[in-house]
């Protein structure tokens, strides 16, 4: 894919920035004397996926649990997630670390036995490895590292270690990824501010903005905003002129531009959020939104990477094409999920196996609400581990599963009322552009 041949033009020698993540592009350095081209990370990535659920069914297997290793198994072998594995992307080697660090913990928790120094060190080492893949990682992994580690830790304090790590890593992310891992800033950080600014200049036309009069014309003229994603407002032949001046600017400066609009104009900003918050979540959209089923072509390039040209690979990326389509593939049916299920597993904490969901299920739902605030694009690969933790902790949950009355009921509701949302505004939409060049030249923000 176009981030996949984008880090491997840094791989070969090219100029490193922070677009992508730096640890990758420094990893794929080691393992490249192995073998040019994807081999090394592909293994190396599916090697993490298969360790991570086989460690979880063996671990099922061994307490007895025989019906929910079978689950795992079938999840395991999802055609989404199994389809995503062949793309070598940051999001599907997050997948792939965090199933690892998770496999490696439950082992012993499932058990209810100690975890060794080495088993912790190398979760510790997956986990990290996650954190910086993705720019809000942090909100997945720390939950999960402060729940799943083992510790002493009660709640409240647990909870303070947490919101402490976050700020900690979130600060000190940049210098990691410029000092370690000697990457060039590319100005990814301005990309949010930008996109949340333009958004709320172009609702509240007639208010002070940091946009001047003609960027504000040009950017309401030519469709810039959307709420799928951000790419309009940089590209060269739509909107980058309107934008060029502000993406100059200090982060700093247009954070605290962001906030005073927040603060004039905060049900400007809301809508707006919300807006991409259910685009990247798949909810109440058109039928074929982009960039959900996994690839099977490679994109045209002078690298020498190509596709598969095994027909079972086109087959099975079909699969999950269709799934993807049902509601097994939108986030925001886990999303949902995830909330009904927090209350069982906090009442059960004290059983292994709701410990361990609880981690899971706090990872999941940090993350997806992480993208009312911090998200550009609407693509479902970046939902992956939620949408894995929230099956996973479901499955370690089943037995025994205890629903007071209420939660049942709203419960049902809820999942009712999301999953027909979503099937009527499927049905009743016209369908998005079914190419990259027509969702940037669309007209007006759809969803």
């Amino acid at each position: 894919m176009y981030d996949t041949l984008a880090q491997y033009r840094q791989v070969l020698g090219g100029p490193v920035d922070d677009w992508h993540p730096p640890v990758m592009v420094r990893l794929w350095q080691l393992l490249r004397p192995l073998r040019p081209g994807t081999a090394p990370m592909f293994v190396l990535q599916v090697s993490l996926y298969a360790l991570g659920f086989g460690l979880l069914v063996a671990t099922l297997v061994r307490i007895g649990r025989w019906l929910a290793a079978l689950f795992v198994t079938a999840l395991a072998l999802s055609p989404l997630l199994l389809g995503w594995q062949m793309a070598i992307l940051k999001d599907s080697q997050m997948l792939g670390a965090l199933l690892a660090g998770v496999g490696l913990l439950a082992w012993f928790r499932l058990s209810n036995r100690a975890v060794p120094w080495a088993a912790t060190a190398a979760a510790v080492i997956l986990i990290g490895y996650a954190t910086l893949l993705r720019g809000n990682a942090v909100f997945a992994t720390v939950p999960l590292a402060v729940l799943l580690l083992p510790t002493d830790q009660k709640p409240l304090p647990s909870a303070v270690v947490a919101l402490a790590a976050t700020a900690a890593i979130l600060a000190l992310s940049p210098t990691v990824n410029h000092a370690v891992f000697r990457a060039e800033p590319s100005g990814i950080e301005r990309v949010q501010p930008v996109f949340d600014l333009a958004a709320i200049a172009q609702a509240t036309p007639k208010s002070p903005s940091p946009f001047t009069r003609s960027e504000r014309a040009q950017i309401a003229a030519r469709h810039c905003v959307k709420a799928y994603f951000w790419d309009p407002l940089g590209d060269p032949d739509s909107c980058d002129s309107a934008t060029e001046r502000l993406r100059d600017q200090p982060a700093r400066q247009l954070y605290l531009d962001l906030a005073r609009a927040v603060v004039r104009h905060p049900m400007a900003y809301i809508a707006h959020r919300l807006a991409h918050w259910n685009s990247t979540e798949r909810w109440l959209v058109r039928p074929g939104l982009q960039d959900a089923e996994p690839p099977v072509d490679a994109e045209s390039n002078d690298l020498g990477l190509v596709g598969s040209d095994s027909d079972f690979a086109y087959t099975w990326q079909q699969w999950a094409d269709d799934e993807m389509a049902t509601p097994l593939g939108w986030p925001i049916v886990w999303t949902v999920l995830t909330l009904l299920l927090l209350p069982i597993a906090w009442r059960r904490r004290e059983d292994p196996a709701a410990g361990v969901a609880l981690a899971l299920l706090a990872s999941a739902i940090t993350l997806e609400a992480s993208f009312l605030v911090i998200s550009i694009a609407s693509d479902l690969r970046y939902h992956l581990w939620p949408m894995t933790a929230s099956a996973l902790a479901l499955i370690l949950l089943s037995n025994g599963i205890r629903w007071i009355r209420l939660e049942r009921a709203v419960g049902a509701a809820a999942i009712a009322a999301v999953i027909i949302g979503g099937v009527f505004a499927r049905a009743s939409l016209p369908p998005a552009p079914d190419s990259y060049e027509g969702m940037l030249q669309a007209q007006g923000n759809w969803l």
